[in-house]
């Protein structure tokens, strides 16, 4: 345990630099620890690096996609607008969580071993994992990025990272009649708004919503599922990560 302690100190950090409905593009490092999942050249889904070697994505894209195989890091460069890969990976190993539910959704989390490990850089860091108990309230302000789809029935991905801010909402709120409807397990959380507008969107599934806790960003949540894309009443659901950090440190510290 205290190896792993000293893995995710230097954590949630961004360098001083100058596919989200809703969103911008996100400006180079922004979201140092934001990866792209892909085969075959095509981006399937989004990850977050919380070490050099280990990468949290959600459980339905490894499900889906037993046959990827590398992935692409944001150390991107600015070129014409877009961001041109800088750093890519391949993938040794995909453990998605055993108790993952691809009916309902629940346990949505895996996690990805890679080959060999990154070489962090300003472009190229890991996000700090959540504490133990880590429970922010409703209205708090955290940001969601990724390479998914910018309109809910478009079919271009973007090349260039996009990002959002959106709110937490209370389990409570999102559970209600209106919304979700008992439909949120203890290891869910949404964010978004109510009149809908921003959200994660087809793409964007396995990326991060991360939270600023003081100087450092915390990986709060993983983009898991939702009813569409920003529509009315139906904000994104993330997987809750703070519920699985016994699990997350157990995977690695038992795969070194």
């Amino acid at each position: 345990l205290i190896a792993l302690v000293i893995c995710f100190v230097e954590c949630g950090t961004r360098a001083k630099l100058p596919r989200i409905v809703g969103g911008v593009e996100a400006t180079l490092g922004r979201w140092p620890w934001q990866v792209s999942l892909y085969y075959s050249n095509r981006h399937i889904c989004g990850g977050s690096i919380i070490t050099n070697q280990w990468i949290v994505t959600a459980a339905h894209c490894m499900w889906r996609n037993l046959a990827l195989h590398h992935l692409l890091t944001n150390g991107y460069a600015a070129v014409n607008g877009c961001h041109q890969n800088e750093s890519s990976n391949s993938v040794e190993r995909i453990i998605y969580n055993k108790n993952y539910n691809h009916r309902t959704h629940d346990n949505d989390i895996a996690l990805v071993k890679l080959r060999a490990p990154l070489n962090f850089s300003d472009t190229i860091r890991p996000v700090c994992l959540p504490q133990y108990d880590y429970d922010l309230p409703g209205g708090t302000q955290c940001w969601i990025s990724g390479w998914g789809y910018t309109q809910p029935d478009d079919v271009h991905i973007p090349e260039v990272l996009k990002e959002a801010p959106v709110p937490l909402i209370s389990a409570k709120k999102c559970n209600s009649s209106c919304m979700y409807n008992g439909e949120i397990t203890p290891r869910m959380l949404c964010a978004g708004y109510t009149e809908g507008k921003v959200d994660a969107c087809q793409g964007d599934s396995g990326g991060p919503l991360v939270c600023q806790d003081e100087n450092v960003w915390r990986l709060v949540g993983v983009v898991s599922w939702g009813t569409g894309c920003a529509e009315p009443n139906h904000p994104g659901v993330y997987t809750k990560v703070a519920e699985f950090l016994e699990w997350i440190y157990e995977i690695i510290e038992v795969s070194k």
